[in-house]
């Protein structure tokens, strides 16, 4: 004789629940989770690197030479008064966000088939695994602006933050919606179409250059021709790039509409990778 076990579930697991559906109360239970794939997202990348960490700071401060050299002194790029390399190095700061979330969430499906298939977890948890991880080492590059900051500030250079300062928080959260939305997609797409893989990397590089990540706008608008010059005003990552550098070097432009406009742009976008996520995750097993 079965003896009934009465009482609720801790928890349900089913495919059947709405794409929206993004259960918090289930990710926070999960929390030491979400801290262990951050800490390995961290540790493993550079772990058997020589220069480890250092990498974080050498890679944009390279860049940001590489630019001011090409841009600046060869194209006769004007970025007004302000130093052209710290110019570079803000754009490319948080254009490295962007970049590391988008690249490193479009392969959670592929790149996590093994585990998805053996154990059950909030999936959500490996993309924001991957943004909370890329946020430790925006941190530690924008320290590396500001002490460049302090250095050109105290060498006699006309510098000063924005009364918008506050809102460097919220544009890092756009950049961050974007990136996750984005790759989400592209993690959806990429267990189908395993060409994208390969793709991400080249198109996010040319995205860089439509974005005004080495250039502004105003010299935009002045050099690029009439038709090219849409694409990179209306681009949701140019209104992210330009009002980074409005708010901590008081250059460029930025106003409430474009202000809005990318907002809306990025939740929606983040609501839309949510969905597609959540659809993929209910059948992805069966297709990679």
């Amino acid at each position: 004789m079965k003896k009934e076990i009465k009482g609720d579930w801790l928890y349900t697991i089913s495919s059947k629940r709405s794409v929206f559906s993004l259960n918090f109360k289930e990710i926070w239970s999960y929390r030491d989770l979400l801290f262990l794939f951050v800490k390995r997202d961290i540790i493993t990348v550079y772990k058997q690197t020589i220069l480890g960490p250092l990498w974080y700071v050498i890679q944009p401060l390279f860049t940001s030479v590489i630019f001011t050299l090409v841009f600046n002194n060869l194209g006769q790029i004007k970025t007004g008064t302000v130093n052209p390399f710290l110019f570079n190095l803000a754009g490319i700061t948080l254009w490295n966000y962007f970049k590391e979330c988008l690249t490193g969430t479009s392969n959670t499906f592929t790149k996590n088939q093994n585990i998805f298939g053996k154990v059950y977890f909030p999936r959500a948890i490996m993309p924001m695994s991957v943004t909370f991880s890329n946020l430790l080492k925006f941190v530690i590059q924008l320290c590396i602006f500001f002490g460049f900051y302090t250095y050109f500030f105290i060498s006699g250079d006309n510098l000063s933050l924005s009364p918008m300062v506050l809102l460097l928080p919220v544009y890092v959260i756009m950049m961050a919606l974007l990136g996750l939305g984005f790759g989400m997609i592209l993690s959806a797409m990429t267990t189908k179409y395993r060409d994208l893989t390969v793709l991400v990397g080249f198109g996010v590089q040319l995205l860089m250059y439509v974005s005004a990540v080495p250039y502004p706008v105003s010299e935009a608008r002045l050099k690029f021709p009439d038709w090219v010059v849409p694409f990179v005003e209306f681009n949701p990552l140019t209104q992210l790039i330009e009002g980074f550098r409005y708010i901590l070097l008081n250059t460029g432009e930025i106003n409430l509409k474009s202000f809005i406009y990318t907002f809306l742009l990025s939740l929606f976008t983040f609501l839309l990778g949510l969905v597609v996520f959540n659809r993929t995750e209910k059948q992805f097993i069966d297709t990679v």
